[in-house]
């Protein structure tokens, strides 16, 4: 049972408390899931995001980022969650990992950022500096799908092992396939290191530079 269920059978449990009943016999609440019911267009899409409750995340978030670029972008970046840079600033590409992000679209991939388009699996910033859980990822999982299915990107870029954990269903492989198009529907997803890895790790960048390069190749 997916989150927005579990929101429906909440809200008939309250329902039928607030009416005096004190037990009832379980329920198999006849309501679609959230990857049948969601908007058809992006701009919709994101009214849904900003207004999103299948999660704790939403009681403690300062907004949703829904997502960022052109909508008819051949690359697409997926994040795995909003940082606190990103949060604090409501602004994508913030932040020392989100300037060196738009490096590498800029310098090496010889792209703007307008032109790609840029989001998290993970729309809100988690609670504190802790990972998203799995309940979380999974709330959120719909609304990306949905994204990359409008989309429909050419490369799908997963920034580092959370990113390609969420999108890859595991993340044992992230090292052996890093840099490598596996195909993904009716694109390519691509693991590569994430900006905030490579700041605290320089002497990864010459890999990096050639997955971005694997990138560019792929594109024309």
């Amino acid at each position: 049972m997916d989150s927005y269920q579990n929101l429906a059978l909440l809200e008939n449990l309250y329902r039928l408390k607030s009416l005096g009943y004190k037990y009832v016999d379980p329920i198999s609440p006849n309501v679609p899931s959230v990857a049948t019911i969601l908007p058809s267009s992006l701009s919709q899409l994101n009214q849904t995001i900003t207004q999103c409750h299948l999660c704790d995340l939403s009681k403690s978030r300062r907004q949703s980022m829904s997502g960022y670029g052109s909508t008819n972008a051949s690359v697409m970046v997926v994040d795995a969650f909003v940082s606190a840079a990103e949060d604090e600033a409501n602004s994508y590409y913030s932040g020392r990992s989100g300037a060196m992000l738009r490096d590498m679209i800029e310098k090496v991939l010889g792209l703007c950022v307008d032109e790609v388009y840029m989001t998290h699996a993970v729309k809100c910033k988690p609670f504190g500096f802790q990972t998203p859980s799995s309940s979380e990822c999974n709330s959120c999982y719909p609304y990306l799908s949905r994204q990359i299915e409008m989309i429909a990107p050419t490369i799908i870029v997963a920034l580092g092992h959370d990113a390609y954990s969420i999108l890859g269903n595991g993340a044992e492989d992230f090292d052996t396939l890093r840099g490598q198009l596996i195909p993904y529907g009716n694109a390519f997803l691509i693991p590569v290191y994430h900006p905030t890895f490579l700041l605290r790790n320089p002497s990864y960048k010459k890999e990096a530079m050639r997955d971005l390069q694997t990138i560019k190749g792929a594109l024309k």
